[in-house]
């Protein structure tokens, strides 16, 4: 194999291949996060509590998560109330772990980028 064939293959260093578009969108990450934490799933009304949205919002962003098979929403009747549940796949858990892997690589890259070098000093030409 020559030099020319290794190179494409490998990404580019800055290219953050792994950083999942179905995840990397704030009020989607919100969401993974708050199930993330919560294993056992959480209702619709405490996961938007907890991710700040609004009922259409979340709603369309749960939509977006269960057709990537990421959450899985149930629903139920509590004393005579509707119930939505919603949780956090196998598969969703294992895309999101390695999405966190890959933004936390960008973020070390970020640091060290930006400590290595020193801060331009501003002016009125930039």
């Amino acid at each position: 194999m020559n030099g020319s064939s290794r190179q494409q293959r490998r990404s580019p260093q800055f290219a953050y291949e792994g950083l999942d578009r179905v995840i990397h969108e704030r009020a989607r990450l919100s969401v993974l996060t708050s199930l993330a934490a919560h294993p056992r799933g959480l209702r619709f009304g405490e996961l938007k509590q907890l991710c700040g949205l609004t009922d259409g919002n979340l709603s369309r962003h749960v939509q977006v998560l269960q057709a990537a098979r990421l959450v899985e929403v149930s629903k139920s009747f509590e004393h005579n109330r509707p119930q939505t549940f919603c949780r956090l796949t196998g598969e969703g858990r294992r895309r999101f772990v390695g999405y966190l892997t890959v933004l936390e690589g960008l973020v070390r890259d970020a640091a060290a980028a930006v400590k290595s070098r020193p801060a331009r000093r501003s002016s009125a030409q930039d």
